[in-house]
Formats: C-alpha cells, structure tokens, sequence
C-alpha cells in the first residue's frame, strides 16, 4: 500500500518535472526542418534551444519562494498554463524570432515542474523516505531522454514540426488535470504565514551562507555536469569519430540512462543499511575513479568504443546514486523554505551544467579526449566537494542520514 502510494506520486511529481526535459529532447529532431521552414540559420535556431534552457534554469527562482508563500499547487497552475500558451504560439508562429521569444516563455513555464516537485518531496518525507520518493521520481524523470527523441520524430514524420509543440501543449494540459484532480496541496496554510517576499530573499541569503548546503548542491551540479558534458559533444564524437549510425547512437545513448535510472531505485536500501552521507561518499568517489581510469586510459593513447560505453554506464550508475541522495540531503535542514531551496538547487545546477558545456564546447574538436576531459574533471571536483562537504561532524547529524 505504501508503495503504490509513494508510486502514484512520484508518477505525477515525475510527470510534471519532465515536461520541460521533454520539450527539450523532443524537439531536437526538428531543428532542421524549423531552419528550412523559417528561413533561419542554424545559429538563429539554436538560439530557440539557448532561450528555452536560460528560462528554465532561472525561472526556478521565482517558483520556489512563490510556492513557500501560497502553496504548491498554485504556481504549478500558472507555470503548466504559461507552458500551454507558449507552446500553442510556437506552433502557430511564422518567424524564428517569434519562436525564439516564446521558447524563452515556454521555459518559464516549464520551470516550476523543475522546482516545485523537489519542495513537494520535502514537505512529505526526509531521509530514506525522502530517498525512496526522489528515486522513484528520477525513475520517472529520466525516461524522458529514451523517449523523447523517438517521439519527437514520429511527431514530425506525421504532422511536421509544428506537430511537436502541439503534443507538449497536450502534455501541460494533461499535468494541469493531474494536479488539479489528483496531487493534494502539501504546504498548510499554517506553514506559509511567515512567507513573504522579503523572506524569501532573507531566505536565498541564508542558503547561499550555508556552506553545506551548497556543498550538496554543487556535488550534483559536477555529476550533472559531466553528463551535460557528454550531451553535447557525444553526438560528434560517437557518430562522427566512431563512425555510429542515427540509431545506434540512440541506442549507445539509452544505455546510461538505463544505468542512472536502476541505480537510483536502490538508493533507499542502501541508504537504510548505511545512511545517505555514506551512499554519497562511496557512489561519487567511485564514479570519480571510473572517470578517472577513463581518462588515463584516452591520454595513454586507448581510443576503442566499447571501453568508452562500457566505462561511462558505470560511472552513470554511481551518478544515479548521487544526484538524487545530494537533493534529499540539500533539502534536509531547510523544510520551512523547501520551496526556495530546491529552486535554487535547480538554478545552480543547470548554469553548473550550461558552463561545463560551453568549457568544453571551446576545446571540442570532434575527438574523445576533450570531452573525457570535462566529464572526468567534473567527477574529480565532484568527489573533493564530497569529502570536504560530508566530512564534518555536522554531516554525521543529518537525520537518517548517519555517516
């Protein structure tokens, strides 16, 4: 009974939390057909992508403290609405500057899925529970990038481009009747009569002194870096270097995701039988070491395929440990403000993951090395975040979360 409750909600938190990704995967197999329709140029195009993530990230801001001060339900109706209208005008629009203006609307609409679902997850649970629902939620969360891809080209194929923006409208509108119908309101009146706007400014003040919570934070953000990393320069490197058709690409893509997402699913037992700091602590210094073998082994001269895939799905593994148990554990000591701290949490760590990308982006040159490079430099830093970050005693007093 408990799990098919804990299941119900993480479908419709994880539901919500990736309609965003799902405008973004989705999308990408249009971007051709948008150029040649619009009469853009590539780098015109692109820049509808630029605008959607640049929204999304900093968007996050305004949810959190929103939904600390009016509940949770009610910015998710207007972030899921403005999702609905945006997405109806870039289906309509005609010109790429039109698109590219309301790609940055539908952003900050998508946006309070990214943050809100996280606040809703603390006002529920912490610790192991709150491990459990946050795993059961990236479950979710993360089949959007096996997905996604697939259904944006059967979209196209069908209905042409504009096709796709219809079928993400559809999905808001579906998110709007699952929270309306199904999601019940997790933070109290009682709880929101301190809220205020100058509170939560007071409260982003208190959360970027706490050297611990950023700590949690950034250990994610340099997983999710690498994993940035990788989304940008794979394509380039798998089919271009290594020779990998459309397809098989998709297929050597899905099988991290595959990782992440088992892995993820047995952070609550591992997490029970050791407690969540020790999880972090073992996960990202074995992700760092795997990472690390992978870059001795391309600086030694090494350039096979298979120890790259092979390599990386575990390295995703241990990240499917980590980026869930840091949120949890970020999240822990901040349930009065969960709202703003898991907006923050989301802000920081896309701009982590869009400044890893345009690093490396400067360095790309087609070839393994420069992206093995960012993607083992962020484990690295990962792992010495964690071990500066979990290594006090204040760690060990997390509750639950025993180190």
């Amino acid at each position: 009974m408990l799990f098919s409750r804990f299941l119900k909600i993480a479908l419709i938190l994880g539901l919500l939390s990736a309609i965003g990704p799902f405008a973004i995967d989705m999308y990408l197999p249009a971007l051709p057909a948008i150029g040649q329709s619009l009469g853009a140029e590539v780098g015109a195009v692109q820049w509808s992508l630029t605008a959607f993530f640049l929204a999304l990230g900093t968007g996050q801001l305004f949810y959190g403290p929103v939904s600390d001060m009016l509940g949770r339900k009610p910015p998710l109706y207007f972030g899921l609405g403005l999702f609905t209208v945006a997405s109806v005008g870039c289906a309509l629009t005609t010109n790429i500057e039109t698109l590219v203006a309301l790609r940055f609307v539908q952003g900050l609409g998508a946006a309070a899925g990214m943050a809100i679902p996280r606040a809703v997850v603390r006002d529920l649970h912490t610790g192991n529970e709150a491990a459990r629902l946050m795993s059961l939620l990236m479950l979710v969360f993360s089949v959007s990038p096996i997905l996604a891809p697939l259904a944006g080209s059967g979209v196209i194929a069908l209905t042409g481009w504009r096709g796709v923006f219809w079928a993400v409208a559809l999905a808001a509108v579906a998110g709007l009747v699952l929270v309306y119908a199904v999601l019940k309101e997790t933070r109290p009146a009682s709880a929101r009569v301190e809220s205020s706007l100058g509170g939560a400014l007071r409260a982003y003040g208190l959360l970027l002194r706490d050297a611990h919570y950023l700590g949690l934070v950034f250990i994610g953000g340099c997983a999710m870096a690498g994993f940035f990393v990788y989304l940008a320069s794979s394509p380039f490197v798998l089919i271009n270097h290594y020779g990998l058709t459309p397809t098989q690409y998709s297929l050597a893509f899905s099988l991290n995701a595959i990782a992440f997402i088992g892995a993820s699913q047995f952070t609550a037992a591992l997490g029970a039988r050791f407690g969540l700091v020790r999880v972090v602590k073992g996960a990202a210094s074995a992700s760092g070491a795997v990472m690390l073998a992978l870059l001795g082994y391309y600086l030694a001269g090494g350039d096979r395929l298979g120890v790259l895939i092979a390599l990386y799905f575990i390295a995703s593994a241990f990240m499917g440990l980590v980026i869930p148990t840091t949120s949890v554990l970020a999240l822990e000591e901040h349930g009065a403000i969960a709202g703003t701290a898991s907006a923050l949490l989301g802000t920081l760590q896309m701009l982590t993951g869009a400044a890893a990308m345009g690093i490396v982006g400067l360095f790309a040159n087609g070839q393994p090395l420069p992206m093995v490079v960012g993607m083992a430099s962020g484990a690295l830093v990962g792992v010495a975040l964690t071990w500066i970050t979990l290594g006090g005693a204040r760690a060990g007093r997390l509750h639950g979360c025993h180190a």
